[in-house]
């Protein structure tokens, strides 16, 4: 039987751009204005904190400014990806731009949280007397801030890691927020010191676990590891119980970028059998029972396939 290629797509070149529509770019709206809400909030934390000296605030500031940050790469990745489409030389455009953005504000994440941890530790020794009230009212407008970005960013985290990725560093600060209510009211009603940096240290604490997550997902994709939700082996099972197909190798699956799975793999058919028969029952197996729309399959006989065993990788 002579080797067959056949590449599956829905609806051809446009499979890419609706996949990153439906993930990160339909949210576009939503990291805009959770990125103005936290460039306006941050300048008055940073304020407040330099007039305290509130450690709790100076955190809560520095996760503000990570926030925006964070955002501002969300909204860059989404962007690039929107606005650079595939070409023969970039054949799956700048999407992976949304996955480095991720990664980044995991980093981002670790450091502010362990600087938080560090200079709270350094205050056990001698900490500043920090007035209340300004920290109060602080913290009740940070909280009221955040609350609007985690609701604007909260469905879009389920759908994107790019989103995902500015969804926790808002939700990092919404906690954070609490925090500083929590030192405000201690420090109001027991005058007591020490609850600033505490509360510090238990914002970072709350921190590192989820930057760590989100990291290591973003790696996963970098790194081209099947994902996480998807059984590969059972893939292959359900493509080799096909009729007409004797054995699949090859097989490949991997994630572009939030909600863009894609997979290669080679399927050997009996002598006899149709490739196109096989072909379209496969492109069923995969898109309905998998949701993997994007997929390149190459049909070919037993003599094909016994070359394929003969690669070194």
């Amino acid at each position: 039987m002579r080797n067959r290629a056949y590449v599956f797509r829905v609806a051809h070149d446009h499979a890419h751009a609706s996949a990153a529509t439906s993930a990160s770019g339909k949210h576009l709206r939503a990291l805009g204005l959770a990125f103005a809400i936290g460039l306006v909030f941050m300048l008055a934390e940073f304020i407040v904190a330099a007039a305290t000296s509130s450690l709790a605030v100076l955190s809560d500031a520095v996760h503000t400014f990570t926030d925006v940050i964070a955002l501002a790469m969300a909204l860059g990745a989404v962007l690039l990806a929107k606005r650079s489409p595939p070409t023969h030389t970039r054949t799956f455009g700048y999407y992976r731009a949304e996955v480095f953005a991720a990664l980044l504000n995991a980093v981002l994440l670790f450091v502010v949280a362990g600087y938080v941890i560090y200079e709270a530790i350094q205050r056990f020794g001698d900490p500043p007397d920090v007035p209340g009230w300004p920290v109060l009212i602080i913290g009740v407008a940070g909280l009221s801030a955040n609350i609007v970005a985690f609701l604007l960013l909260r469905s879009g985290a389920q759908e994107s890691i790019n989103v995902h990725g500015a969804y926790l560093e808002v939700l990092a600060d919404l906690v954070g927020s609490v925090g500083v209510l929590i030192s405000a009211i201690i420090i109001i009603t027991t005058g007591w010191a020490y609850a600033d940096p505490i509360i510090g240290i238990a914002i970072g604490v709350w921190v590192l676990p989820r930057a760590y997550m989100l990291g290591r997902r973003s790696l996963r994709i970098l790194f081209q590891h099947s994902p996480e939700a998807l059984d590969v082996e059972e893939v292959s099972r359900r493509l080799e119980a096909l009729p007409g197909v004797a054995n699949v190798h090859d097989l490949h699956v991997w994630t572009l970028t939030s909600g863009m799975e894609v997979a290669s793999a080679h399927v050997t058919v009996r002598p006899g059998v149709s490739g196109d028969e096989v072909l379209r029952s496969a492109q069923e197996v995969l898109a309905h029972e998998f949701e993997i729309t994007h997929a390149t399959l190459q049909v070919e006989g037993p003599d094909s396939a016994q070359r394929c065993s003969e690669l070194s990788w």
